[in-house]
């Protein structure tokens, strides 16, 4: 199992923001899911593919072929992660191609950012140098939750770690953040001065100090999301069910408490999800929850070998049309099977992107807002 600092850089947004639950969580045990291992996977084939066209010149196709099948038959390999994967070297060579000469690339570098966090190192997915930019590149195989390069903690911390690990061989001035989240089709870039980075590196060591001591404020946010403490944290419990009803309060709720009501709803609804699961593993366990206990849920009939019940019904006498239906793949799984270049060719002129329906989302969300005018609704049709 790989090391991982206590102050780690992944995460950095929560410690930032809730110092204590660092020493809080410190001996609780680790948890994965197959999200994570589906993220770690994909990790290792960018990292293969890395290596293969940048960084080992004498990687024979058929090593790498050897690899890559390896890595293939994990039971979580799906060929998706040969596109996602793709897209996040195209970035990186195109991040490369912008340099006037070949830049310094490196693979999973472990970095040192203890000159800012006590104990604090994390490994970096891909770090070019050239010039006078420092760029840090991050790939997200998540598709849940957009992750933002703007002013990334996680990130800055791996910066930290560059600067000081190369500082001496580049006259660094810039640093770009980078991160590629291909199944989300998002690739988000921020840069700042190295100046910046240094000053904020200052700002956060009597933070990071605290928090390797235990000390400080609880403090529930987003960052909440993957706190081993999530679901048995008193102070978010406060944060989310307490409210102050020592004011006198109208009947019904502005639509100023209505927005608000919606911003905390993520939250509470992340939160009690946690709650939930606890609380189901902890019975499983042989542990008690007051008032609660574990039944099984609703039984759904199937069969245990379809491919057999479908030869028994046929023999006796059942016509097959009446057991199977006839059904196009979709749009998806057609360019999958045959590829897009093929599918656009022979039948792009009856694809179509319809508007999609009204959907609620933060002001802070960088779509543009829902147009409901007749003539917006006619003002993109697509073309081939």
């Amino acid at each position: 199992m790989a090391e991982h600092a206590l102050l780690s850089a992944s995460a950095a947004h929560r410690w930032l923001n809730c110092p204590p639950s660092v020493m809080l969580t410190k001996d609780m045990p680790d948890t994965t899911s197959e999200y994570a291992e589906e993220g770690t996977l994909a990790h290792s084939l960018c990292e293969l593919k890395l290596q293969k066209r940048f960084l080992d010149k004498s990687m024979t196709t058929r090593r790498y072929n050897s690899r890559l099948k390896v890595i293939k038959t994990d039971p979580l390999w799906s060929d998706e992660m040969e596109q996602h994967s793709d897209a996040y070297i195209d970035h990186i060579a195109e991040v490369a191609m912008k340099f006037a000469y070949e830049p310094f690339i490196a693979a999973e570098q472990r970095v040192d950012y203890s000159k800012w966090v006590p104990g604090g190192f994390g490994t970096a997915d891909c770090i070019l140098i050239g010039g006078k930019e420092l760029h840090i590149v991050d790939f997200k195989y998540g598709k849940g939750v957009p992750v933002s390069a703007e002013d990334n903690p996680q990130l800055k911390l791996y910066a930290l770690g560059a600067y000081d690990r190369y500082s001496f061989l580049y006259p660094i001035e810039t640093v770009v953040l980078h991160i590629v989240q291909p199944r989300l089709d998002t690739i988000g870039e921020y840069s700042l001065a190295l100046t910046e980075l240094l000053a904020w590196g200052e700002s956060i060591k009597p933070i990071a100090q605290r928090a390797a001591g235990g000390e400080g404020r609880f403090h529930s946010g987003k960052w909440c999301r993957f706190c081993k403490a999530a679901a048995t944290c008193r102070a978010r419990a406060t944060d989310e069910l307490m409210e102050d009803f020592s004011r006198v309060i109208p009947p019904l709720l502005s639509d100023d408490e209505v927005g608000e009501i919606l911003s905390r709803a993520e939250e509470v609804k992340s939160w009690v999800e946690a709650v939930q699961s606890y609380a189901l593993n902890t019975l499983l366990s042989g542990g008690s929850i007051n008032g609660w206990k574990v039944v099984e849920g609703r039984r759904v009939r199937a069969f245990d070998d379809v491919d057999a019940a479908m030869d028994a019904l046929i023999e006796g006498g059942i016509d097959e049309a009446v057991l199977y239906q006839r059904k196009p793949l979709t749009l998806a799984q057609i360019e999958k099977a045959i590829g897009k270049p093929t599918l656009y060719e022979i039948a792009g002129s009856h694809i179509v992107t319809p508007k999609g329906k009204p959907t609620l989302a933060p002001a802070s969300d960088k779509r543009e807002p829902y147009r409901t005018t007749a003539e917006d609704d006619f003002s993109e049709i697509p073309t081939f």
